[in-house]
């Protein structure tokens, strides 16, 4: 039996394989970070607070889009072989100034022991066809027939996933053909596009066109993680890779690493088959699929996250004087999660451990290591989105959007969407009883 765990990992890698093989600047990007990991971690011994150097070199996020309902629950299948769970509700719809009109979630594993095994994540964006900012009702019924006409997921992938998600696992032979039509679903089809479809569609939405106007799917991105993207931005431009404008999300400051910093080099012209409108086949290009990089900080508490939306797209400056400067402070202002141990080093004093986190803290009666934000930032997703597009498409701002949040999602999904606040939360509770029942102040043994 291979567990599922094992499951996640192999497919990490065989995806990895096959995205570097489309994509070749993809495999330049996991060079340079690799090469930025190492030297971080030789300089500062303190980087792997965040993640130690075999769980940063292996962490990945992918993306995908899918097109239906239906279409979303399949993949949800899939991902759930892998032990991993629908997390978050975000609708870029609202979160960029062009036309992405699609809601997302993240696949990834929720328990902390399997994020430190692997945590693979797959940010997951489902087509709002109903959204009539963006498709009339005569779109709308044309575009739901073409989807309604594909298959993204074969039954036996489907047959395999449920059977590996109820087993937790696969015997070997199994688990080859799961991992093999799983990739296989991921790779970019040579089917010819259909040209006229696909550039009504993209008048209004490349986002829309990349899913609706084609027969199948594919990964969009693939990111590394790694631990100085400033660096790593420097290094990519020095070989010639053309960088998107910016590093999205919070600035580089003197403070903390939190939340998510994102780069991506730009979606590059990769040639693609078209069937003109006389049936006859031409050679072209798409460019629909770019290189994202990421660097992982702490997992911010909804005070935390308040304060940060507050301050997003304000200099360094402002950030030194208004942002929690150290982790202590982030921890005793409850503006972060962290995971907390008994000092076991601090001398007896004779005294009696107070009741509250500060003092703890304080007095060096426990240890405070920051939880790593396992998830995204709708707008700095947005800003990658944007940024890789040729034209803002159009919405109409007369009429009112399709209603999306967590709960609908859900229903789509037949599935929980975990609050990723709910999470962290959880992770911190329990570390701070342990730490709290080992330093004698509390019988509670839940």
């Amino acid at each position: 039996m291979i567990p599922t765990w094992r499951l996640r990992a192999a497919f990490a890698r065989r995806l990895s394989d096959m995205y570097g093989t489309e994509v070749p600047a993809y495999t330049t990007l996991l060079e340079v970070s690799a090469q930025v990991n190492d030297e971080v971690i030789s300089m500062d011994g303190d980087a792997g607070r965040l993640g130690g150097i075999e769980r940063v070199t292996a962490e990945r996020h992918g993306a995908i889009r899918v097109g239906t309902a239906r279409e979303m629950r399949q993949a949800a299948q899939v991902f759930a072989a892998l032990g991993m769970e629908p997390v978050g509700f975000y609708d870029l719809r609202e979160a960029s100034a062009s036309a992405v009109p699609v809601v997302s979630t993240a696949f990834r594993p929720i328990e902390a022991a399997e994020l430190e095994r692997n945590p693979f994540r797959v940010f997951t964006s489902m087509l709002t066809t109903a959204d009539r900012r963006f498709f009339d009702a005569g779109l709308e019924a044309r575009l739901e027939s073409f989807l309604a006409r594909r298959e993204l997921f074969p039954p036996e992938l489907l047959d395999l996933a449920a059977r590996a998600e109820r087993e937790e696992g696969l015997d070997e032979a199994p688990a080859m053909r799961f991992l093999t039509l799983a990739v296989a679903a991921f790779e970019l089809s040579p089917e010819p596009v259909d040209r006229a479809w696909y550039t009504e569609l993209e008048r209004i939405s490349a986002v829309a066109a990349d899913i609706g106007g084609v027969t199948s799917t594919h990964i969009n991105h693939l990111t590394p993680r790694v631990l100085d993207i400033d660096e790593l931005y420097r290094r990519m431009a020095e070989r010639g890779i053309t960088m998107i404008d910016r590093i999205q999300g919070p600035p580089r400051w003197e403070g903390p690493d939190v939340l998510l910093r994102q780069t991506s080099f730009r979606a590059l012209a990769e040639p693609r088959r078209f069937r003109e409108p006389d049936g006859s086949v031409a050679a072209g290009s798409l460019r629909v699929r770019f290189g994202e990089v990421e660097a992982r900080g702490i997992a911010l508490t909804r005070s935390g996250r308040a304060l940060y939306d507050e301050l997003i797209g304000e200099p360094a400056g402002v950030w030194t004087g208004r942002f929690p400067r150290t982790e202590h402070q982030l921890a005793v202002q409850e503006k972060a999660f962290f995971r907390y141990e008994p000092e076991e080093s601090r001398p007896g004093d004779g005294r009696r451990p107070p009741e509250d986190l500060a003092g703890l803290l304080d007095g060096g009666w426990v240890s405070a290591h920051p939880i790593v934000y396992e998830d995204f930032l709708p707008a700095s997703a947005a800003g990658i989105f944007q940024s890789n597009l040729t034209d803002e498409g159009t919405r109409d701002t007369t009429v009112t959007g399709a209603h999306y949040d967590r709960q609908r999602l859900a229903g789509v999904l037949e599935r929980t969407v975990h609050d990723p606040f709910d999470l962290y939360a959880a992770q911190q509770d329990s570390s701070l009883r342990q730490a709290r029942r080992a330093l004698g102040l509390s019988k509670d043994t839940s």
